[in-house]
């Protein structure tokens, strides 16, 4: 009994270059999208097995000469789809072979244990404790034995798959996953175009529910499976309401985009949303935030809080989304994908003319260099080949040095990375002695907060930010200096009190 399940999701382009007449080629695709269809219904994958039940049904339902020929022809179809299915996956895994051979060849000897494709490779072995608390690897291969119940839940962040170098990363080419269910999720993400952050976090969930649904394969998990993941999130590790949301996204993304399956209506534990008051800081403390930074981290942090800017959008910015004419600053793709206008300070433009110019000289001398040009969505870089070399294009806050692509594996010059500025802004902190957790996204909290301190109406101040429903806006109300209308403490009302006297020295 063949239950291997077959994933063929470019079985469309495959029977359009087969060697069929029209008529054919017409009818086999009818029949193929019948059965996908019952696979559905059926909450079932596509295998040798239920491809027989499906043709019994068929002529149990309607028995006789008539129907002997449309089953005949829905075999045929069906025999077609399989082994073509089977070529693609032998082909796929010879191109897989390919590669390692290759990639063995053109590394040192000492990096080999860490080539993608090898046993072992791109996976950290389980800490103790890990393995103590009972959590089980994700199944390497569809189709193996259904087992007991689901695996805990593995630790909040499981390591990302390891490359043969930190600073050599693999590229998107080389990098297609080691399971078919992970080929097939990271097959979905770059037909969408989604940038090579979101499928790293796609991927990091996809292995995390493999895990959970271990010895099983998730071509079986139905909506009962992804249900019990995000309540075990909730209860059991007591993720945020932000961390289930995301898992939520990845996980219908890949079983419905990547594997086909549809999940239909589920239920789940919701994570449990708290109140939580942003850290502020006060505009004394900003000022003393920016006095420890010095030449470009310092015109980020400012920017950043002149304009309440998130802080992928921050590091986002090129050239051309300044608008120093109008005093603006045109955020594109940013939260939601969704594009808004902020402002730009004033007395911040003679700093940005400054940086500019500087950023021109260093233009010119990566095309001296021959530097590809920078990164542009993968659409955009379709229509236009050339922008990525353009100065209106180039990134306002760069890299010191060029590095390594991991989509395409060109060296090209890419923005500063969020590890390198939020450790500028903790230093900087530090220095100031501010008791407080300061991070980035903090100074976005006191561009609303101060705003709101100002008078600025609040539907102004959503706008500004960026947020879809005025609620979250309101967060910042409770945030302000005098919030409601100035009630003061009653302690501060006593009549009759002294301060306590000053401790003397021993």
């Amino acid at each position: 009994m063949d239950l291997q399940p077959v994933s063929f999701p470019q079985w469309k382009t495959e029977l359009a270059r087969a060697e069929l007449s029209p008529e054919l080629r017409e009818a086999f695709r009818r029949e193929i999208l019948s059965y996908l269809h019952h696979c559905k219904v059926q909450r079932s994958p596509a295998s040798a097995e239920s491809m027989k039940r499906y043709l019994s049904g068929r002529e149990r339902q309607s028995p006789g000469p008539a129907h002997s020929t449309g089953s005949g022809q829905a075999r045929e179809a069906l025999r077609w789809f399989y082994r073509a299915a089977k070529r693609a996956a032998a082909n796929r895994k010879t191109e897989d072979g390919g590669r390692m051979a290759e990639a063995r060849e053109q590394s040192p000897k000492g990096m080999r244990a860490g080539l993608p494709g090898e046993e072992g490779a791109g996976v950290v072995p389980p800490s103790p404790s890990q393995s103590q608390a009972g959590l089980r690897a994700p199944a390497s291969e569809p189709g193996r034995d259904e087992g007991v119940g689901p695996a805990p839940v593995s630790p909040p962040r499981q390591p990302r798959p390891q490359s043969w170098r930190k600073d050599h990363p693999p590229t998107a080419a080389d990098d297609l996953g080691r399971t078919p269910w992970e080929r097939d999720l990271i097959k979905a993400s770059r037909e969408r175009g989604f940038l090579w952050r979101t499928e790293e976090t796609y991927r990091e969930w996809a292995v995390r529910f493999a895990g959970f649904m271990a010895p099983r394969t998730p071509y079986v998990a139905e909506g009962k499976d992804v249900a019990e993941f995000l309540s075990a999130l909730a209860v059991r590790e007591r993720a945020s309401q932000a961390t289930q949301k995301q898992a939520l996204n990845a996980l219908v993304f890949f079983m419905q985009e990547g594997l086909h399956r549809s999940l239909g209506e589920f239920e789940f534990q919701r994570a449990k949303r708290g109140q939580k008051i942003p850290t502020v800081l006060s505009q004394e403390e900003c000022g003393q935030l920016f006095a420890g930074l010095s030449g470009m981290p310092r015109l980020m942090a400012e920017v950043m809080y002149g304009g309440g800017l998130r802080l992928m959008e921050l590091l986002r910015l090129r050239i051309h989304h300044l608008d120093l004419a109008r005093g603006r600053i045109q955020i594109f793709a940013g939260k939601g994908d969704k594009d808004r206008v902020t402002m730009l300070p004033e007395r911040l433009k003679p700093q940005i003319e400054r940086h500019l110019e500087r950023l021109r000289l260093l233009h010119e001398e990566d095309r001296a260099n021959k530097l590809p040009g920078v990164w542009l969505p993968e659409g955009l870089a379709r229509k236009y080949p050339q922008a990525g070399v353009q100065w209106i294009w180039q990134w306002v806050f760069p890299a010191r040095q060029p590095s390594l692509d991991p989509l395409s594996g060109m060296t090209r010059r890419h923005h500063v990375t969020d590890s390198t500025y939020q450790n500028d802004i903790r230093r900087a902190a530090s220095l100031a002695g501010i008791n407080k957790r300061v991070t980035p996204h903090v100074l976005r909290h006191s561009f609303a907060t101060h705003l709101l301190e100002q008078g600025t109406d609040i539907r102004t101040v959503q706008e500004l930010m960026g947020h879809s429903d005025i609620r979250t806006t309101q967060i910042y109300l409770h945030c302000m200096r005098k919030p409601g209308l100035g009630v003061k403490s009653p302690f501060d009302q006593l009549g009759q009190w002294t301060p306590p006297p000053a401790p003397t020295g021993g």
